[in-house]
C-alpha cells in the first residue's frame, strides 16, 4: 500500500466526515493505493458514526478504530500509526488546518527515499497563514519552545514541533511510535527526539495553514501537565543513551 492518513479525533462529529472526504480524495487524486485511518478517542459524541458516514472514492480504504475511553492525542495517533499499512504515513489534525496537497513534495521525497519524517512548520518562510491563533496562544507556543529547547535538548532549528501535520516513511514511523510513550500532546516531541537519535533524515517544510477555532486543545489549561510530559521525555531520553 502506498499511503496511510491517519487521523485523531475526539468530539469531532461536526468535522470529521470533511476530514475523511478530504483525505480520500487526495489519495484518490494523487492515484495512490490507500487508506484512511480514524482513531476516536472516546468521544461523547458521534465521531466514530460520522467517520463511518463519509463518502469514500472506491478503492480506498477506510478503518475506524474507536477507542472505549480518552487515552490522550499521542496514544490516539500512536494506535492509528501503528495500524497503518502504507509506505508513507500521513498524521493530520482533524480541522483541515493544512491542505493535504501541501504534502505532495514532500510525499516524493520520502519515496524516494532522500526524507525519514517531514514536519510541517507554521514559522518558515514560505509558509502562508490564512488565520492565526490568538495573542495568548501565539505567546504560549513562544514560552513552549523555548521550554522544549532548555529542558529536552530539542535543536533550535526545529521551528515548529507541534504543527499537526507530519508525513513519515512508513517503517520508521511503525518502528518510532512502537517506542513511544507520550500519551498525550507531546508525543510528538518525543517522536522527533527518537528519530534523530536514530539517525533518521527529519526536515521541516512551510504550508499553508489555518487556525482551527474549534480547536480541542487548551495548553493554558494544562501547564503543569506539559511541564511534567517535558520532564518525562527528557528522562526518557537521557535512559535511551544508556
Amino acid at each position: 500500500m502506498d499511503m496511510s492518513i491517519v487521523i485523531p479525533a475526539f468530539n469531532e462529529e461536526k468535522k470529521i466526515g470533511r476530514d475523511v472526504e478530504a483525505a480520500a480524495a487526495f489519495i484518490d487524486k494523487e492515484d495512490l493505493s490507500g487508506e484512511v485511518i480514524v482513531v476516536d478517542d472516546g468521544s461523547a459524541d458521534r465521531t466514530a458514526d460520522e467517520a463511518r458516514r463519509a463518502a469514500v472514492p472506491p478503492g480506498i480504504g477506510r478503518n475506524i478504530i474507536r477507542l472505549e475511553k480518552n487515552r490522550g492525542k499521542g496514544y490516539a495517533v500512536k494506535t492509528g500509526v501503528l495500524a497503518s499499512e502504507g509506505d508513507v504515513v500521513l498524521f493530520a489534525d482533524s480541522g483541515a488546518c493544512v491542505p493535504f496537497a501541501n504534502a505532495r513534495t514532500q510525499i516524493e521525497r520520502i519515496r524516494e527515499g532522500a526524507l525519514d519524517i517531514a514536519m510541517a512548520s507554521r514559522r518558515l518562510k514560505g509558509t502562508v497563514i490564512h488565520r492565526n491563533r490568538s495573542l495568548k496562544r501565539r505567546v504560549l507556543s513562544a514560552l513552549f519552545r523555548l521550554a522544549a529547547r532548555v529542558v529536552t535538548g530539542v535543536p533550535r532549528r526545529f521551528s515548529d514541533t507541534q504543527c499537526g501535520f507530519k508525513v513519515y516513511r512508513g517503517e520508521r514511523a511503525r518502528e518510532i511510535f512502537a517506542e513511544c510513550k507520550t500519551a498525550g500532546f507531546l508525543f510528538e516531541l518525543e517522536v522527533l527526539l527518537r528519530a534523530l537519535k536514530k539517525g533518521y533524515k527529519v526536515e521541516e517544510f512551510p504550508v499553508e495553514w489555518t487556525c482551527d477555532l474549534d480547536t480541542r486543545l487548551r495548553p493554558g489549561d494544562h501547564a503543569a501537565g506539559v511541564a511534567r510530559e517535558l520532564f518525562s521525555i527528557r528522562s526518557m531520553m537521557k535512559k535511551h543513551k544508556r
